[in-house]
């Protein structure tokens, strides 16, 4: 395991140290995990490791891969608010360097088999997409300056790599919205508003991935080798009706154009933290498939009702609107809704730079 900071990475160690402790990963046979080896720069939190010292953005971390047969990589992050606090730039560069260096550094090793996690966001979030999608759907995510404009690239490398390293067997894992302790995302936040957003005519799917399920997933795809592609979500979703049922939230909704434009508008103007093209994500469908990981034994442990509920408990007490956090008492400023907040937002924005700025 290359890196183990951050919830997922936790996660999906604990599960290889689980899958090594019982001797595989699952009922329908698979090659035994004999032992995990928790590769960064700090020692690993999870016991039953080995633990050996590598950054995953220095080209050095080839030495600390040696004798390694399958190597794990999480470039997907659960944590916006050191996203944002970074900025684009430096974010992109060191996403961009970090999967790099892993892939080189697993080659030059002699590694047999890289599993990377991404994300199904890469499919992109589109009205007519099919429910669920497939592993080998098309890539069809915006890639622009967001995180998932980030994952597009690490995509990119992957492909190119399979070509420059025939001896490197590689797998991408895509899941869906994660959730669990200490994971922070657009997704996440999206429940931290005052009100749900939608937009008229659209027919969203809510489908969630607990960072342990991708952890035994991970499991499973490292003793069967299974590849190219797979992805990982909990069984089915829900709809944007069970969604407010569940929450106990309701919805504002807005028209598509108003949505879109007021989003860009705050974003170009460093209101809104993510690129407009985020709020498809919360709009349209973008499930998937676990069919591939249920022929091999993988099962979720978590429903998505019950992500749901994990989501919650982790958000309590935040209130974010447009996924810029705010304090408890802006959270009530303005309006009952996070659509009305966006765009009285806008409207103050445009006050201040008629005065010439200003706090």
């Amino acid at each position: 395991m290359v890196g183990a900071s951050g919830p997922v990475g936790r996660a999906v160690l604990r599960e290889l140290v689980g899958a090594a402790a019982r001797g595989g990963a699952g009922e329908r046979g698979g090659a035994r995990i004999a032992a995990v080896v928790a590769v960064d720069a700090e020692p690993s939190e999870v016991g039953g490791t080995e633990w050996r010292h590598g950054d995953p953005a220095d080209p050095s971390l080839a030495s600390a891969l040696h004798d390694v047969d399958t190597a794990v990589y999480v470039a997907v992050r659960t944590d916006l608010a050191g996203e944002l606090a970074e900025g684009r730039q430096l974010r992109r560069e060191r996403s961009l360097r970090r999967a790099q260096t892993v892939i080189t550094a697993a080659a030059a090793a002699g590694v047999g088999h890289l599993v990377v996690v991404t994300s199904a966001k890469v499919f992109g979030a589109h009205p007519d997409n099919p429910v669920p999608l497939d592993d080998d759907a098309e890539l069809r995510a915006v890639a622009d300056g967001g995180s998932v404009g980030d994952l597009m690239d690490v995509e990119q490398l992957v492909a190119v790599a399979r070509e420059v390293h025939p001896g490197l067997r590689i797998t991408v894992l895509r899941p869906a919205a994660l959730v669990g302790d200490g994971v922070d995302t657009v997704i996440t936040r999206h429940f931290e508003a005052p009100r749900l957003l939608t937009v008229k005519g659209a027919d969203p799917v809510w489908q969630f991935c607990h960072v342990d399920d991708l952890g035994s997933a991970v499991a499973v795809v490292v003793s069967h080798g299974l590849g190219p592609a797979l992805t990982v979500a909990s069984d089915g979703w829900l709809t944007q009706d069970e969604v407010e049922r569940l929450t106990g939230m309701r919805r504002v909704e807005l028209s598509l154009a108003v949505a879109q434009g007021t989003a860009d508008r705050l974003h170009r103007v460093g209101v809104l933290p993510t690129p407009a093209s985020d709020l498809a994500f919360v709009l349209h469908p973008w499930a998937v498939s676990s069919g591939t990981l249920r022929a091999h034994g993988w099962e979720p442990a978590y429903d998505n009702a019950t992500c749901l509920g994990v989501l919650l408990d982790g958000i309590r007490g935040s209130h974010a609107v447009a996924a810029r956090r705010l304090d408890r008492k802006d959270a009530a400023l303005g309006a009952a809704s996070a659509a009305v907040a966006m765009v009285g937002t806008a409207a103050i924005m445009r006050r201040r730079r008629r005065r010439g700025g200003g706090a």
